[in-house]
């Protein structure tokens, strides 16, 4: 956990101040076909510069977090684990607030996310509807890479996403087995040894009454 009293005020304040005009907070959504629930709920803090000396700074100071360069040249520093966020990353930015209204609001959003995921609620329909509620407020509601209609309408049938693949398997399975079956037949077939008959030999000529 972050002490973040031993953060001096020179440069608590001067990265809140960069995170009001460059940083992110955010909630995403990924499918996945290997739990009954069929979203992985995320948040993340991010920042994106061509510097990364500044990101290190975040780094540094957050003590948590990781750093990257894209194939653009820009770097990326972010916070997507649940427990730094709460731990470093909350803490840090409640003592250095921000100036922008529109920052403390995202952050606030942020916050109530983290809290509900850490009661684990993400894990239940009625959760999920929650987060969209929360995150239709956030961003100036943003461009979403899966909009509230997808996410609900895969809450209606978990298993939708990965029951007609496990059919396919299955079926895909059956038919290999059937046609391996019927090729060791035919090769069976194929290599079975053929009987030779041999022919009957023809009876002597019966000897005829003019025969001496």
């Amino acid at each position: 956990m972050l002490k973040v009293g031993d953060v001096s005020p020179e440069i608590g304040h001067y990265l809140a101040g960069f995170t009001d005009g460059e940083g992110s907070f955010n909630v995403s959504f990924r499918p996945r076909a290997d739990y009954a629930m069929p979203w992985k709920v995320s948040l993340c803090f991010n920042i994106s510069q061509r510097d990364p000396v500044i990101l290190a700074l975040f780094k540094r100071h957050l003590e948590c977090g990781t750093m990257r360069q894209r194939r653009d040249g820009v770097w990326y520093y972010e916070v997507n684990n649940l427990n730094a966020i709460t731990e470093n990353v909350i803490p840090f930015f409640r003592r250095f607030g921000f100036l922008s209204a529109k920052k403390k609001r995202d952050f606030a959003k942020f916050v109530q996310l983290a809290e509900l995921l850490s009661r684990r609620q993400h894990l239940t329909n009625a959760g999920i509807e929650q987060v969209l509620a929360i995150r239709r407020e956030m961003n100036d509601g943003g461009k979403r890479k899966y909009t509230d209609e997808e996410i609900l309408a895969r809450l209606e049938n978990p298993q939708r996403l990965y029951a007609g693949p496990r059919r396919a398997r299955e079926e895909t399975a059956r038919m290999r087995q059937s046609g391996l079956h019927g090729n060791m037949q035919s090769a069976a077939e194929m290599t079975a040894p053929v009987a030779v008959v041999a022919a009957e030999p023809e009876p002597p000529p019966t000897s005829g009454a003019d025969d001496v």
